[in-house]
């Protein structure tokens, strides 16, 4: 039952089936679309691959040469017989853009062609991991039912080669005829230019962008992977799909697809395929990104980022070809492993086998390991989201720390119960360690470490994807294979590991064996590419030792009479003959021949004859095996040679074909003109055959037997019998089946004729319709479906926001005992990730099922209500399953679904409807541009929105709005903030809950945002209302530790808060910012200088004199407490808290007119006395001493200096940045924008750093004192302003704007 079983798998798992399909091909990578690699049907017996004979047949060089360059062969060699007569050949494309047809056997290049120029690995700014050159390097994928082998090629623009760069860089999708090496109609197809479907921001570069995994068909359609060079410019990963005949482009998307511009989620897996487990599923992992969307806040599997970066995805294919994101994985560290370039995606993921490695709760489970050595087991069904485990840590069935990273797919071998189910992983620089499957007590899965091999593998990254295969899932065959580029590059093994060891079966050295390969099989032979230019054999025989006339053809013989044939070989090396055989010794013999032993020199020929006595007509073959024994290495112990003849018969023979005929499943009644089936009467004489007799019984082949002459057995009638079929003649014979009551039937016929007699045996089983029951798992049991309820809606019931809900639809065949099977006809269930409600695959109660009386199948379904803010209300969520059955009672039923999506409710509730007093209204812009928020209740590490909610309420002024800002900051107030911006805009957790929001940044960062909650018993949210008197009978009260105005030190004295200037520049010129910030840290680092300000809590101000449209505004308009020390106050937005030194302690040298900046010292210290009234400044006469002198630098690498430019408030003139450096300078900037190839180079603020091919739309030049801010790194050059940019230009490109 379990061979059976697999067989099905494996037959699923292709893209597709053909007749030109031969069980012995491989045609994808893996060998399926699983990538699990167990392969059963490639001849691959335990006992030949460790025998001596096991080894290299060939070598054969291909034939590529581009600039002298060595061809290298990355992508896995395809074996696959489109022919008949059964003839397998191998297919093989290089870097260089070459294919080839290759006889599978010889190694003779049948058919080449070269399909482009290759790329240059020189554009690639020193990405050298592929050498030379880059042309066809992910493994393509045969589809035999259109004879069309797909694959991919990079290359340039111009064919000629004079134009290079990486911008005339192309990638081609190539339909290959496998006959002719020719291109099949409407390919081949440029990417270029491509505009994702999820992303209009997203463009397909081909000479950016490079597609290492292999390629994947599912039904008519070809899907391919695509990431970058080395992580070099923009690496986001793109998934893009065709038709495979029409050429149509039916899938655009991209890992990246919101509107950061942002690089990440390349698909590499080094060289992994994209993966499949059954129609319209799609798995595969990517590797870092920069958007880091879900950075601490947990986000189920059904609600992914628009970002899948550092990921495991699951994609839903639809009926269009197009791709849908259904669920996700991201490990919890992700944004650790993004900084320490930790690529989750670094290996393929593998899908289990799902009838071996499957538990009562989890049905398909697949494995993925990465740069970060963690090896993970996923339900595929339900992959685990971001950080929703325990603590915040990963929700997935498994993981395992390994011993360094991984950087192949992890290989399987599905063995029955006597052997167990095993998983293998090639561990970089070390060994390949070994996984047990079993169940745990409460039906989870369980994998456990069990064996390593003795040998380690490359100690630089290399060792190739795991592979297994046995004899048709035979006990005992089972053998695991790892490629390898350094020690022995081919590694075979035992699959069963013994004593906590895998055994080394064969290891064989194979010069140039390339990186992250893996075997491909043919039929008992295994095939390797190189990185030397070489597509290498391996099998048996190693080298016959003699050359053997063959195949000796027999011709056309009796059956009854005989051939003699003579077989004739050649001793290739000095050799002892043991003993000759025939294999199956049934229609060919020996006759006569030599004594054995006998011995041959070198030269020598000896001779066998063999006769050819056929017993039955047909083609028919053997093999005549001749043993030896020899002293020389490299050399097998037998050569075999092939035997073939026909047998004919001078008088007729009866065949009969099928010799059963089955009617199983039939509904009684359901067809008044019965069930037809058929079966054929052959001659194979060379004479005509006569029908003399039947017999027809209903009991058995004994008999009774009913009258003669009678066609109809009971519920059974045939056609009329013939009475003559002609030499090699055949005759098709049409039965009906028409039961009229329920049962199980035979019927038996004996055909007799001067050609022999043959029986014929009928079995047809007739039942009642089958009865589907549906039914639906909730909390309070089962509740079944009722058709004649228009209104009927299966309930999850409440679900809460961020919480996942899932729950079972369960089908049975309710008929009685003797019913029919119950099959799914069609079947639509609800896919998507944008959907709260889904089913958690296709492939549960998928179109196709079938259901014996009395027997269940399920599905799950999910409410996955998406992440809100406490106090929203309620709201309900719909989705619809298209299903029938052929009950011919069901008809076809659009299922609903509901679930009702609940927020948490905190604060002080309503005790009439519990439901928070307090509701959410949005997201507000914090200073617009004042402080919207008056008072700052409390900062606290234990901050939930609840809490300030209750704050805010329970105040002595009873706050109508509470805000929560910066993760851990509560205010309140009774006026409504004046500008609502996005709900995204708010992306900060809470610090005591981290599945609450808690304001943010801004999607885009550097802005603030506060979440903003209004009593709604006092206000609608959108106007202010007179207080009101609290009805709460709540005492809580909350003590803060009142903040003050720092009065100075001994050097500094206090001036007052004051207003930055609307334009020209900043009040004071020099910035430096910290999360340490306090008055006497910013005192301290203006020692050198007149002026210190303090502004919105860690922004630090010094300069030696101060711009006079600067404006003293109240004190408590500087109400930021500083970031390190929240009992003072660090100024506000855009209002400084001004220090002032002695007049004693003041330089002495006069600031320049032509600054801007006042030239004298106009701000005196003011009587601090921590009150809400203004202080009016005193003036001095005393002169401002001049600041150190700020240059421009001229540039270098090629760039020039090109102006001071306003940056736009909406927008940055340059999108690459900002790099932050705190001791940035000039140069360092523009070598960080040359390497990357931008044209213009820009720097801001004194540490930041800006890098760009194109300026933006609103670019508007002003003068150079504006760009008055010194480096961080150089005080003695510019490093642009405030809002201020300086620029710089390549001298090539388009020129700056004046």
């Amino acid at each position: 039952m379990l061979l059976w079983a697999c067989v099905l798998f494996a037959l699923v798992r292709l893209p597709t089936l053909s007749r030109a399909l031969h069980v012995t091909d491989t045609i994808t990578s893996g060998g399926d679309n699983t990538r699990s690699g167990y392969q059963i049907y490639h001849n691959l017996d335990p006992a030949v691959v460790g025998s001596s004979q096991f080894g290299i047949i060939w070598r054969k060089k291909l034939l590529g040469n581009y600039n002298g360059w060595t061809e290298q062969i990355y992508a896995q060699a395809l074996v696959y017989t489109p022919d008949p007569t059964g003839k397998q050949f191998v297919y093989v494309a290089s870097q260089m853009n070459m294919i080839y047809k290759i006889d599978a056997i010889t190694g003779d290049i049948l058919l080449s062609r070269n399909l482009h120029i290759p790329f240059l690995v020189a554009e690639l700014d020193g990405c050298n991991d592929i050498s030379y050159c880059i042309g066809s390097t992910a493994t393509g994928v045969i589809d035999p039912e259109t004879d069309t082998w797909f694959l991919t090629t990079k290359t340039y623009r111009d064919q000629s080669g004079v134009e290079k760069g990486k911008l005339n860089g192309r990638y081609f999708i190539h339909a290959i005829d496998v006959h002719t090496l020719g291109e099949k109609p409407n390919f081949p197809i440029n990417l270029e230019g491509l505009i994702a479907s999820n992303n209009p921001i997203r463009m397909f570069q081909g000479g950016i962008h490079h597609q290492r995994p292999a390629l994947m068909q599912s039904g008519p359609y070809i899907y391919a992977g695509f990431a970058s060079h080395c992580v070099h410019d923009n690496f986001t990963g793109w998934v893009i799909g065709w038709h495979g005949q029409t050429g149509e482009i039916v899938a655009k998307f991209a890992t990246q697809g919101g509107p950061e511009n942002k690089k990440g989620g390349g698909i590499w897996m080094s060289g992994g395929g994209l993966a499949s487990d059954g129609p319209g599923r799609m798995f595969f992992g990517t590797g870092n990104g920069h958007a880091s969307q879900l950075d601490k806040i947990p986000v189920p599997g059904r609600q992914p980022p628009t970002a899948l970066e550092e990921a495991v995805v699951h994609m839903a294919i639809l009926d269009d070809g197009s791709l849908k994101v259904v669920d996700f994985f991201m490990p919890w560290e992700k944004t650790q492993l993004d900084g320490a370039d930790k690529d989750l995606g670094t290996s393929g993921i593998a899908l289990l086998d799902p009838a071996v490695f499957s538990t009562p709760t989890v049905r398909r489970i697949g494995c993925i390991a990465g740069k970060s050595g963690k090896l993970y087991f996923l339900n595929l069904d339900d992959l685990g989201g971001y950080q929703m485990g325990k603590n915040k840590k990963d929700a997935v069935l498994q993981v395992v720390e390994l011993k360094n990273s991984v950087f192949a797919t992890a290989g399987s071998y599905p063995g029955g119960a006597d052997e167990g189910a095993y998983v293998y992983v090639n561990v970089v620089q070390h060994e390949t360690v070994v996984f047990k499957f079993s169940i745990g007590p409460a039906g989870e899965p369980v994998f456990t470490q069990v064996a390593e091999t003795l040998e380690k593998t490359a100690y630089v990254l290399g060792v190739g994807h795991g592979t297994s295969t046995s004899l048709q899932n035979r006990p005992g065959t089972g053998l695991y294979w790892v490629s390898d580029i350094q020690g022995l590059n081919l590694r075979v093994y035992n699959a069963v590991p013994v004593g906590g060891r895998l055994q080394l079966v064969k290891g064989l050295n194979i010069p140039g064996q390339v990186k992250f390969s893996r075997p491909s099989f043919g039929n008992g032979r295994v095939y390797l590419t190189t990185s030397n230019g070489y597509l290498i054999m391996v099998g048996s025989p190693v080298n016959p030792p003699l050359s053997c006339t063959g195949p000796t053809e027999f011709g056309e013989v009796t059956v009854g009479s005989e051939a003699i044939q003579s077989v004739s070989c050649q001793a290739k090396i000095t050799i002892e003959i043991t003993a000759v055989t025939v294999r199956l010794q049934d229609d060919f013999m020996l006759s006569s021949g030599p004594l054995f032993p006998l011995r041959l020199v070198k030269g020598e020929n000896v001779t066998f004859n063999v006769v050819f006595r056929p017993k039955l007509p047909g083609p028919l073959s053997d093999d005549i095996q001749i043993w030896t024994m020899n002293s020389l290495p490299n050399y097998a112990n037998a050569t075999t040679a092939a035997l073939r003849g026909i047998g004919r018969s001078l008088n007729p023979i009866l065949f009969i074909s099928p010799n059963t005929v089955s009617f199983p499943g039939i509904i009684t009644g359901a067809n008044p003109e019965g069930t037809q089936r058929s079966f054929v009467l052959y001659n194979q004489g060379e004479s005509e055959l006569l029908i003399t007799d039947y017999d027809l019984s209903v009991i058995s082949e004994n008999g009774p037997w009913l009258p003669k002459g009678t066609l109809e057995a009971g519920p059974y009638a045939f056609s009329p019998l013939p009475t003559v079929i002609p030499p090699r003649g055949s005759a098709t014979i049409v039965l009906k089946f028409n039961p009229t009551e329920n049962g199980n039937y035979g019927a038996y016929l004996l055909l007799k004729s001067n050609g022999g007699n043959r029986f014929l045996t009928v079995v047809g089983t007739s039942g009642g319709y089958p009865r589907a029951k549906l039914e639906f798992g909730n909390d309070d049991g089962w509740v079944e479906f009722k058709k004649d309820d228009p209104g009927f809606v299966f309930d999850f019931g409440p679900v809460y926001q961020q919480k996942t809900k899932t729950l079972s639809l369960r089908l049975t065949n309710a008929g009685s005992a003797d019913a029919s099977i119950l099959g799914v006809t069609i079947s639509k269930p609800p896919i998507g990730a944008e959907l709260v409600i889904g089913a958690r695959n296709g492939i549960d109660l998928g179109e196709g099922t079938q259901l014996l009386p009395g027997q269940s199948a399920t599905a799950l379904l999910f409410c996955s209500v998406p992440k809100s803010q406490v106090n929203v209300d309620e709201y309900t969520a719909f989705a619809t399953w298209t299903l029938n059955v052929d009950d011919p009672d069901f008809g076809k039923q659009e299922l609903q679904f509901k679930c009702s999506a609940v927020a948490e409710q905190q604060g002080p509730l309503n005790p009439l409807t519990g439901q928070g007093r307090y509701r959410y209204t949005g997201c507000f812009k914090s200073s617009n541009p004042d402080r919207q928020m008056d008072v700052r209740l409390y900062g606290s590490n234990n901050l939930t929105n609840g809490m300030c909610m209750q704050d805010c309420f329970a105040h002595k002024r009873n706050y109508r709005f509470a805000g929560t800002q910066y993760h851990r900051e509560c205010w309140c107030d009774m006026e409504l903030p004046n500008l609502k911006v996005s709900d995204v805009d708010c992306n900060f957790d809470c610090s005591g809950d981290g599945t609450q929001i808690c304001g943010g940044n801004g999607y885009f960062g550097g802005g603030s945002y506060i979440s903003l909650f209004v009593d709604s018993e006092r206000s609608n949210g959108s106007v202010s209302t007179t207080a009101a008197i609290p009805t709460s009978t709540s005492t809580k009260t909350v003590e803060t530790m009142s903040p003050t105005i720092n009065p100075g030190n001994p050097q500094f004295g206090y001036a007052g808060c004051f207003a930055e200037p609307t334009s020209g520049g900043r009040a004071l010129p020099t910035l430096w910012s910290s999360d340490n910030m306090t008055v006497n840290a910013c005192l301290e680092r203006c020692a050198g200088l007149n002026y210190a300000g303090l502004e919105y809590g860690r922004e630090c101000w010094c300069g030696t004199a101060i711009r006079p449209q600067a404006t003293q505004r109240p004190h408590a308009e500087c109400d930021i407490l500083c970031a390190k020390n929240e009992t003072e106050y660090c100024g506000a937005r855009r209002r400084l808290g001004l220090y002032t030194k002695q007049l004693s302690q003041q330089t002495t040298t006069m600031s320049s007119n032509t600054t801007g900046f006042l030239t004298t010292s106009t701000v005196a210290f003011s009587t601090i006395d921590n009150t809400n009234s203004e202080t009016t400044p005193t003036s001095s006469t005393t002169p401002a001493p001049s600041e150190t002198e700020i240059n421009v630098h001229p540039g270098t690498l090629g760039y020039t200096f090109a102006g001071c430019f306003q940056e736009p408030l909406s927008a940055h003139i340059l999108s690459d940045g900002p790099f932050e450096n705190l001791s940035l300078t000039l140069p360092r900037c523009i070598e960080i924008c040359s390497s990357s190839g931008h044209t213009f180079a820009g720097v801001e603020g004194g540490m930041n750093c800006w890098c760009g091919s194109e300026l933006g739309s609103d670019v508007n030049q002003t003068t150079i004192d504006e760009c008055n801010i010194p480096c961080g790194g150089d005080q003695g050059h510019s490093c642009g302003g405030n809002l201020r940019l300086l620029l710089y230009q390549r001298s090539v490109g388009k020129s700056y704007p004046k």
